[in-house]
């Protein structure tokens, strides 16, 4: 064959190869960017030890929970409602999502506040409603309880019961 027909063919491929190279280039800068999540968590940072603790808590009786696979928004914020220390709001279109109400939170001690976050994780993540049982004594027998029965939650000095009750199958 003849060397400037070689040289030819040589670079006819190199140009084609050169042309689909800037095609390429062009045609990946208009894919958008994929998600690198299935799922968007946001967590308030002041919640983030009373959710690892309802993991724990749920694990230590059998089950395993990963909060972050929940879809799961949480804030603390005024909750105008009087009397409503947390929320819990869920449906199938959107993040379940969870708001303590921030005048209740400056003023509760650690116990009270995981109290009120589990109650609304009980709603939120494991689909709890409310339960106003309560004892001869008038203590209510549940965490989900409502809070307008008027029975009184003794969680400081039973919490290993309530919480046994709250991830009950019951």
């Amino acid at each position: 064959m003849n060397r400037h027909y070689i040289f030819l063919l040589q670079f006819i491929a190199m140009k084609r190869m050169y042309v689909v190279l800037v095609l390429a280039s062009v045609l990946s800068a208009c894919i958008p960017d994929l998600p690198t999540e299935e799922f968007s968590s946001e967590t308030n940072p002041a919640l983030e030890n009373y959710f690892a603790a309802f993991e724990r808590e749920a694990a230590l009786r059998g089950f395993d929970i990963n909060l972050a696979d929940h879809d799961l928004i949480s804030t603390i914020d005024e909750i105008e409602e009087d009397g409503v220390a947390g929320t819990c709001h869920y449906n199938s279109q959107e993040s379940n999502r969870i708001t303590i109400d921030l005048s209740f939170w400056r003023s509760a001690n650690t116990s009270t506040r995981e109290l009120v976050v589990f109650h609304e994780l009980g709603h939120c993540v494991l689909f709890r409603d409310h339960l106003e049982d309560e004892n001869n004594q008038n203590t209510c027998l549940s965490i989900m309880n409502s809070g307008t029965s008027g029975c009184n939650v003794r969680y400081a000095n039973n919490r290993e019961y309530y919480l046994d009750e709250l991830f009950s199958l019951d």
